[in-house]
């Protein structure tokens, strides 16, 4: 509540701060015209392109006001087709998000991970704790493309690898998700992965399946079976809430264009290594030919774009 509270103070004294300045800024307005004073006018025009910038953040603030948008949150990274380059690009996006977390102070920590035969990770589920997380990252929700010459084909030919990225907020207690013991099948098994030989020696990694759906949640990060199970409960609560969400955006959204963007198959963006080199959002079109900078974690223009509902005219003509 505390924090809700500072929110909106925030929230309010940034509108004031934009309205105090477009009311200086007609003042000087109506005085450059009544003088017919060219400096002033200048000033008046510098003082709203100031603005601008004040009135894209408070834009931003409220795409991010929904309910669980300044929630910590969970993140789950897949591998799709392109077989090891797949596992390997889901590898390469983990450590994207990592370093785009780093950038924001999030606290990232991997609760299960699946690695992949030869390189990367077949699938890894992260947590990632700080303001705001769920608000941001929900925007990468979606199917990622890489293009590059594979670095393990032996002909060194191109190749195209998919991974798919989802997110669903850390749900806060008070928010009420009801779980009967019926419908939980709870074991504790023994871990895999990078974790050494204390965790495939001792069965207190935690797999929790929501038989209703058919959700499994496996994590084995903490150090006894109770907290396991604590946070197995934690991710699964997060991810019914998602999904009630998603069922209940559905039945709203029912318009044309969000069935075109349905069918699209939830590709969101791709990255192009080879034969030129180029990052495109495909729903914003926002893109970068700094291919490097955006592998390190540097997001924040195209989640920022997604959030404030910019759209690429030309979505359909990207998927060429």
């Amino acid at each position: 509540m505390l924090k809700e509270k500072s929110t909106l103070e925030l929230s309010v004294g940034a509108y004031d701060k934009v309205m105090r300045g477009l009311d200086d800024a007609q003042t000087l307005l109506e005085l450059a015209a009544e003088a017919g004073d060219e400096d002033t006018a200048r000033e008046a025009e510098g003082s709203l392109e100031g603005l601008d910038g004040e009135v894209a953040k408070l834009e931003l603030a409220r795409m991010l006001s929904g309910e669980q948008d300044r929630s910590s949150c969970f993140m789950d990274i897949n591998a799709g087709a392109g077989g090891t380059d797949s596992m390997d690009w889901a590898a390469m996006l983990l450590r994207m998000y990592t370093r785009y977390c780093e950038s924001k102070g999030w606290k990232v920590e991997i609760n299960d991970e699946v690695p992949g035969e030869e390189a990367g990770f077949k699938n890894v589920s992260l947590r990632i704790e700080g303001d705001f997380a769920y608000g941001y990252l929900k925007a990468e929700v979606g199917v990622h493309r890489l293009v590059r010459i594979s670095p393990f084909d032996a002909n060194a030919r191109r190749q195209t690898a998919f991974a798919s990225v989802d997110v669903y907020p850390e749900v806060d207690d008070a928010i009420q998700i009801d779980l009967p013991e019926k419908d939980i099948d709870l074991k504790f098994i023994r871990g895999s992965g990078a974790g050494g030989q204390k965790v495939n020696k001792t069965s207190s990694t935690a797999q929790l399946r929501h038989i209703p759906t058919g959700i499994i949640v496996t994590t084995q990060t903490e150090r006894s079976q109770s907290a396991n199970k604590e946070m197995a409960f934690k991710i699964l609560r997060g991810r019914l809430y998602e999904l009630e969400m998603k069922k209940r955006e559905a039945a709203r959204d029912a318009a044309e264009a969000a069935k075109k963007d349905i069918s699209f198959g939830s590709q969101i963006r791709s990255y192009v290594l080879a034969p030129y080199r180029m990052v495109k959002d495909l729903r914003t079109g926002v893109e970068t030919g700094n291919v490097d900078s955006v592998l390190d974690g540097d997001l924040e223009e195209f989640i920022t774009a997604q959030l404030l509902g910019v759209k690429n005219p030309n979505r359909n003509a990207a998927l060429d």
